[in-house]
């Protein structure tokens, strides 16, 4: 993403797992965030965007500046994305960190979050600042390289509202 950074838009959850809470952005001011937006049964999030989120889930485990947050945006296949059958999903992919589901639209098949961030589908990958700015996101499997090298930089930065 080259365009100047933007204000990231609210999740709007319907429902989360593996936190006994309900998340949001604003809750991790201060921290880099991670937010992978993926779908079940979509090919490319099962075979590269869901193993890198628990991958990059597991190194953030141990650092104090960065978050990982799961999507589940369904804008597809609607009837067979269920809550049980994402908790089902999320167990056998080992996946721990927190989830949120997207919202529905009154209005159509694209969700609120989806809708809000401009998805053009799954996998997507944003990186948000610790101003909670939007400032990478992407389409499609995201390299590990290059989202390495996006966190540090944005992790090296210690003052908190700097462009």
């Amino acid at each position: 993403m080259n365009e100047a950074p933007i204000p990231a838009p609210p999740i709007e959850a319907e429902r989360w797992f593996n936190t006994d809470r309900p998340l949001a952005l604003d809750m991790f001011r201060g921290k880099v965030v991670v937010l992978h937006a993926f779908q079940m049964l979509c090919p490319g999030c099962v075979a590269h965007a869901v193993p890198q989120a628990r991958r990059l889930h597991e190194i953030a485990k141990g650092l104090d500046d960065l978050v990982v947050l799961g999507l589940h945006t369904v804008f597809e296949h609607h009837a067979a994305m269920t809550p049980v059958s994402l908790e089902a999903f999320l167990h056998e992919y080992g996946l721990k960190m927190p989830v949120a589901v997207d919202r529905p639209s009154p209005d159509g098949p694209v969700p609120l979050t989806m809708a809000a961030y401009g998805f053009k589908g799954t996998p997507s990958t944003v990186v948000i600042d610790r101003a909670g700015r939007i400032v990478h996101l992407t389409f499609g499997a995201e390299d590990d390289l290059v989202l390495g090298l996006v966190l540090g930089s944005l992790l090296n930065r210690k003052v908190r509202d700097e462009p």
